[in-house]
């Protein structure tokens, strides 16, 4: 590690400590195991969020189709799960015992080749990391390697999304189709279902986020973070100067598709399913909400955005089913319009002013009295010439420009 390298400033690390308190002492101590359990679903979205901060927020690159990750990663872990609970024993009464119920229904007599390697956990673990990194690598490297960026990549990846649930839904007999894939009982043995188990796997859940705000924290102070907020701003700069911009961004955008994975395996232990309404296009941009909503220039904003924004959500859709929809793009719409930069701008905002305030009056010091020179402007200042004013406020106006304009003072 280099020398003066800081993973965080203390004002980071305060806000770190506050967040894992919030996850770790404050709602467990107060919801219920019911409340607990929607939390860690929220807390699964935030891995998307704080993805989003990087690859959008600092890297510039607007994916519309985060779900897409989200989806496959909790689908991977759902197949573990359905295979689990379809041994030979609980599915006798199928026509092909041993097989899910759903390929059963659809007259499938084998297990697909593709289904074989999720009958292994450690291999589960690896695959539903892999396989959407080496999607997300694909999509990487024939857009950026052409140079596709803005809302080009932003409408692409939306339409990935969207055909990746036309294809859930259309293969019914391998995916489940569009009710998914249900009726997950247990973890190598141990029933998900349970409070208990409900309660560790929120523990998990934070946990994992601890990590995973660690480990983009990291990326963001290294020189790979420092390099991607100069292809935000001057990409043609960057690349200038030696730089193979192209594989930054397929690295920056893979980092975050293994982030929606792992968010939505845990999602599947949480909620216990996975089905296609998680992937498609409504999802992925309402996880851009979270981001834009917290903030998408701070990891911990994009983790209040997702805990905020689906609060709101679970509590107006309780409260009015018919206007929950209406509500929720009111509020995303006045957040963006009054705070550009989220919540966390909101809160940096306030904390630089009170910064100010502070630096500028010291506090338990006295006011100093005036010197007897400023009680009084002398007549030569009080009475000057029109003319003399106007000339003064034009050289002022030039040395404003040209410190504008890079030039050095006269």
């Amino acid at each position: 590690m280099k020398s003066g390298f800081t993973l965080y400033t203390r004002k980071e690390l305060i806000s770190l400590l506050i967040l894992a308190a919030l996850i770790f002492l404050v709602f467990p101590a107060v919801l219920d195991v019911f409340r607990l359990n929607l939390v860690g679903k929220y807390l699964t979205y935030a891995f998307v969020a704080v993805g989003l901060v990087l690859c959008w927020g600092y890297g510039g690159i607007l994916s519309l189709g985060q779900g897409l990750f989200f989806g496959l990663g909790g689908y991977g872990m759902a197949m573990f799960l359905k295979l689990e609970a379809s041994t030979p024993e609980a599915t006798k009464i199928q026509s092909t015992p041993g097989i899910p119920d759903f390929m059963d229904w659809n007259q499938l007599t084998a297990l697909p080749g593709f289904w074989q390697p999720f009958h292994s956990f450690p291999l589960t673990l690896v695959l539903m990391i892999a396989v959407p990194t080496a999607f997300a690598w694909l999509i990487g490297v024939a857009m950026f390697k052409r140079r596709v960026g803005g809302v080009y990549f932003a409408i692409i990846t939306q339409a990935l999304a969207a055909i990746l649930t036309v294809l859930i839904i259309g293969q019914q007999g391998y995916t489940g189709g569009v009710n998914g894939i249900t009726d997950l009982r247990t973890l190598l043995g141990w029933d998900i279902r349970t409070d208990s188990a409900k309660f560790i796997l929120y523990f998990v859940n934070g946990g994992l986020l601890m990590a995973a705000l660690v480990a983009c924290q990291f990326v963001r102070k290294s020189k790979v973070g420092r390099l991607l907020v100069a292809m935000r701003d001057k990409e043609d700069r960057v690349r200038f100067s030696g730089y193979d911009v192209a594989n930054f961004k397929i690295f920056i955008f893979c980092f975050a598709a293994a982030l929606c994975a792992i968010g939505g395996a845990m999602f599947t232990l949480q909620v216990g399913f996975m089905s296609p309404s998680f992937v498609g296009i409504v999802p992925s941009i309402e996880m851009v909400i979270f981001c834009a909503v917290g903030g998408r220039l701070s990891l911990f904003g994009a983790v209040y955005g997702a805990l905020l924004v689906n609060w709101a959500k679970t509590s107006l859709s309780e409260s009015f089913p018919e206007l929950w929809l209406f509500a929720m793009g009111g509020l995303f719409i006045a957040v963006v319009l009054a705070f550009p930069n989220g919540l966390a701008g909101v809160y940096d905002s306030v904390a630089s002013r009170i910064g100010k305030r502070r630096a500028a009056a010291p506090e338990g010091a006295p006011d100093a009295p005036p010197a007897p020179s400023d009680l009084a402007v002398p007549a030569a200042a009080a009475h000057r010439q029109p003319a003399a004013a106007a000339k003064d406020d034009e050289e002022r106006l030039l040395l404003g420009g040209d410190r504008f304009l890079g030039k050095p003072a006269s």
